[in-house]
């Protein structure tokens, strides 16, 4: 059943689902499904996945961003998925919000990374409003000089789509399992994890922040809420997700790799 918030009719239609604890394997292959088999616009909040799970973008190499033997011995699952960014590791604590929407959606907006992003960060100024010193730094959302929000993205001929996993709280243990990137902002001027990131929840409640974002989404477009189970795709679509767990193979050649390189 759906129902359309007449607050804002005649505004670009906008499809919104909200979900609660869904694993994000299943979250990033919805993603991918309706990025290439739908041609309708999508908002997607998450409030949470069960399973602490390390996520890395498209082109992440194992060896170089995690702490591959803590991950095998503890059979922490680790993730490629379909778009690119950093490395993250979500769970509970990680509330997910993913935009899918065609490139003549908003008018005047590029398709390229750094407008979306600038166009993204517009949206969550006005859930942040007055909380916090919010901003866009490079790539991540922040509060002052510290990270509570990693973005990826993924373009193609005739839509795009930009997620964020948001740092409500995250468990400490956890950050052990992640590497500091060669490659990192600079503002993050060589910091390890826990002096990097914040928690959300020192800013605004779980609550507080799902209903501003729907609501800044609202005042944008015209929202459709709609269930999961709900959700068609066209009969004639072929769609296989490129996101996938990265196999213990997989996993324990990229720490034997990284073990010859170190002796080499």
């Amino acid at each position: 059943m759906t129902k359309i918030q007449a607050q804002n009719v005649g505004s670009p239609l906008m499809n919104l689902i909200k979900l609660r604890g869904v694993p994000i394997l299943q979250q990033l292959h919805l993603e991918e499904k309706l990025l290439r088999t739908s041609s309708d616009n999508w908002c997607i909040i998450n409030d949470g996945t069960d399973d602490p799970t390390v996520v890395m973008g498209i082109s992440g190499k194992p060896a170089e961003l995690i702490e591959i033997e803590p991950v095998l011995q503890d059979h922490m699952p680790v993730i490629k998925r379909f778009t690119g960014g950093g490395t993250v590791i979500v769970d509970q604590g990680t509330i997910f919000v993913t935009f899918i929407c065609n490139k003549d959606l908003i008018p005047g907006l590029q398709p390229y990374p750094r407008p979306i992003m600038n166009w993204s960060s517009i949206l969550y100024n006005e859930v942040f409003r007055g909380i916090g010193k919010f901003s866009l730094r490079e790539n991540d959302y922040v509060f002052g000089d510290h990270k509570f929000g990693g973005n990826a993205q993924s373009i193609t001929k005739n839509r795009w789509i930009h997620h964020t996993s948001f740092l409500w709280d995250y468990d400490i243990k956890n950050m052990a399992y992640l590497k500091v990137p060669k490659r990192a902002p600079e503002y993050r001027l060589a910091r390890g994890h826990l002096d990097f990131i914040c928690c959300m929840k020192d800013y605004i409640s779980r609550s507080d922040f799902i209903d501003g974002t729907t609501k800044a989404v609202g005042s944008h477009f015209s929202l459709n809420s709609t269930q999961l189970a709900s959700i068609e795709v066209p009969s004639n679509a072929e769609f296989t997700p490129s996101t996938r767990l990265l196999s213990k193979q997989e996993l324990e050649a990229a720490a034997l790799s990284q073990t010859d390189e170190s002796s080499a």
